[in-house]
């Protein structure tokens, strides 16, 4: 029988790197909460080596803190890091979608129109994981078709920051505008506007900036 070959020890981290993550963005893991590279290992399957590997990530990142010799813990909300982030994020994602209009294809102004139904279904059914997912999945659209690999790292880096926030205070109403809002953005990219799809891309991730301004109660 042939060996099975090792996993790559990349693929380990950056494992471990999306599921602490997304624990920090979904709020299971509670802003302040201490974390240990031992326990987290455990949880995951892991060794503590690529758990240590995406913790140093993540402090980059300004989801996770670490003092040495003293702790590790998830960070506090911010909303001056938040809006900070967004500011960046905003940029990014005009950039992508100026450069990708002209490149995109049938396909994918469908699979643009797929994630909008998706992020509208799940918006009104309280779905917000679901919703968020949608809503990163036809963003991601423009940022692929734009090819620029900065452009799509920078987005990558400063995002889950902002969906932290977002993920408490997900609000029904303004996701249903934001769902009316991607129609319109589609629509110009199906158009080859590009100006009016990196106008209403920028519109879109503006109102992410505001979430800062609300305060958080549980934070």
């Amino acid at each position: 029988m042939e060996a099975l070959r090792p996993v790559p020890r990349t693929l380990l981290r950056d494992t471990a790197y999306a599921a602490i993550r997304d624990a920090i963005v979904r709020g299971e893991l509670a802003p302040g909460a201490p974390v240990r590279d031992a326990d987290l290992a455990e949880q995951l399957g892991l060794s503590r080596a690529p758990v240590r590997e995406a913790l140093a990530r993540l402090a980059e990142e300004g989801l996770v803190e670490s003092k040495p010799q003293s702790y590790t813990r998830v960070t506090r909300l911010e909303p001056r890091a938040v809006r900070e982030a967004a500011v960046v994020v905003r940029a990014m994602h005009e950039l992508a979608a100026r450069i990708a209009v002209p490149l995109l294809t049938p396909e994918d102004i469908a699979e643009m129109r797929e994630a909008n139904r998706r992020f509208e279904q799940a918006t009104r059914t309280g779905e917000v994981g679901e919703a968020l997912r949608a809503d990163d999945d036809l963003h991601d659209v423009l940022v692929r078709a734009c090819g620029n690999h900065a452009v799509a790292a920078t987005i990558a880096r400063h995002t889950p920051l902002i969906r932290r926030l977002e993920w408490r205070q997900f609000a029904e109403a303004s996701a249903l505008d934001s769902a009316a809002l991607h129609e319109k953005l589609i629509d110009a990219c199906a158009e080859e506007d590009a100006e009016e799809a990196a106008r209403i891309t920028a519109r879109i991730w503006h109102a992410l900036e505001e979430i800062a301004d609300v305060p958080d109660t549980e934070a």
